[in-house]
């Protein structure tokens, strides 16, 4: 047996085993920390040699892509892990966004299951006197999506920067600015169009701009938002307003909640350079 070579990429080794293989070479792979080529038949020491100096020249050339599907070998020893998706999810998010995920979704599969009136009829905003003490309906509005797009669109804007602020700032930080955005984007979209709206998109716009302003005024907190990102979020706030999507887009609550968030950011950062 002859080592021919060792690579640092198990896959750039497999690509060169499976071409030698159509050349009518037999070559092994020894995985340790780095992978090593073997040869059994030292006679062809030179060949292989020399199709190794072409190959290294230019691994993705498409004659050492094609050669692995025309090998048809699948005991490589490589092992490619799936996706951490759920791990992923929960190392970025506190207790306080998984939980709020969690409501959003329960809530929209029995929105589905039994329709969206029942749901409404106990969620959303007070539509007249009589419930106007059940308080939870201030902030419930907010936990109703209408299509799969618009849930997903908020949960993952939710997670992506809810998660970031329970992280860096504490879950009574997220908690604050969603109580409050929730209530203030909701009583503004009411004075709008009434009671009958949801979804989580003015605690997301909050969190947008708390993110973002808190960032540029106060690195140090760890939390900030890529100015492409919140230019990309005012635009898509502009086109709302102006209906160039032809979707019911819940625009008082958009802009209360950038707003407010804004606001909240501005306060945080003022109280931060006192207390330094």
């Amino acid at each position: 047996m002859l080592m021919i070579t060792s690579l640092t990429n198990p896959r750039v080794a497999q690509a060169f085993v499976d071409y030698m293989a159509t050349q009518g070479v037999i070559l092994t792979l020894q995985h340790h920390t780095q992978t090593d080529v073997w040869l059994a038949d030292e006679s062809r020491a030179g060949f292989v040699q020399n199709e190794l100096a072409r190959f290294l020249e230019n691994p993705a050339d498409p004659r050492y892509l094609a050669a692995s599907w025309q090998s048809g070998q699948t005991g490589s020893g490589l092992h490619y892990h799936r996706f951490p998706f759920i791990a992923t999810i929960r190392e970025r998010a506190g207790a306080v966004t998984l939980l709020l995920m969690a409501a959003c979704i329960i809530v929209f599969i029995l929105m589905s299951v039994v329709g969206d009136q029942p749901v409404m009829t106990a969620l959303a905003w007070p539509y007249d006197a009589s419930v106007q003490f059940e308080l939870w309906r201030y902030f419930t509005h907010a936990l109703m999506h209408f299509s799969v797009l618009h849930i997903l669109f908020n949960l993952l804007w939710w997670w992506y920067l809810g998660g970031l602020v329970e992280k860096r700032l504490g879950s009574g930080k997220l908690i604050v600015i969603t109580v409050i955005s929730a209530l203030l984007s909701g009583y503004v979209q009411h004075m709008f169009s009434g009671p009958w709206f949801g979804g989580l998109s003015g605690v997301v716009y909050a969190l947008m701009g708390y993110v973002w302003l808190r960032g540029e005024r106060d690195p140090q907190s760890g939390i900030y938002l890529q100015r492409g990102l919140i230019t990309f979020a005012v635009i898509w706030l502009i086109a709302g307003w102006f209906d160039l999507f032809g979707m019911a887009i819940a625009n008082g609550a958009h802009v209360t909640g950038l707003i407010v968030g804004l606001a909240m950011a501005l306060v945080d950062t003022l109280n931060a350079r006192k207390r330094t």
